[in-house]
């Protein structure tokens, strides 16, 4: 074997590999918003009908600033960082929702929860035209 296709070969097998890499970085960080937006999502339709409950929105105000805390800490694939905020926002609105909740403001929780589905949707779109698609949990 020539010397110049043993280097073509390596250098092309190096290639693939960083294209598996990103591929799977991108799939890494739709893996976790799926199961951040899942979870919110989940916790959202619990809190929803029993939005009286001080103890339940203890917990789940706990739940809403960890995710919060955690998206912040992600690592974002350039591929999808113009959608990255979009997901913060879903995840800063239910914890705003909670809070407003535990004060007792109905009005302010349901504002929250809209505002959430409404940037999880544009952030779902925003995956969607950049050509990925988030997994089902």
């Amino acid at each position: 074997m020539k010397r110049r296709d043993f280097l073509g070969g390596v250098l092309a097998a190096a290639g693939a590999g960083v294209l598996v890499s990103r591929g799977a970085w991108a799939g890494s960080y739709l893996d976790r918003a799926a199961l951040l937006l899942d979870e919110a999502r989940k916790e959202a339709d619990l809190v929803k009908p029993r939005s009286g409950d001080k103890e339940l929105l203890l917990i789940t105000k706990a739940l809403t600033e960890a995710r919060v805390k955690a998206a912040r800490k992600m690592n974002v694939p350039v591929a999808v960082a113009d959608a990255h905020p979009h997901l913060m926002l879903v995840l800063e609105n239910c914890d705003r929702a909670m809070d407003a909740a535990l004060s007792g403001n109905t009005k302010k929780f349901a504002e929250c929860l809209l505002a959430a589905t409404d940037e999880e949707r544009t952030f779902r779109n925003l995956i969607k035209q950049l050509g990925h698609a988030l997994p089902k949990v």
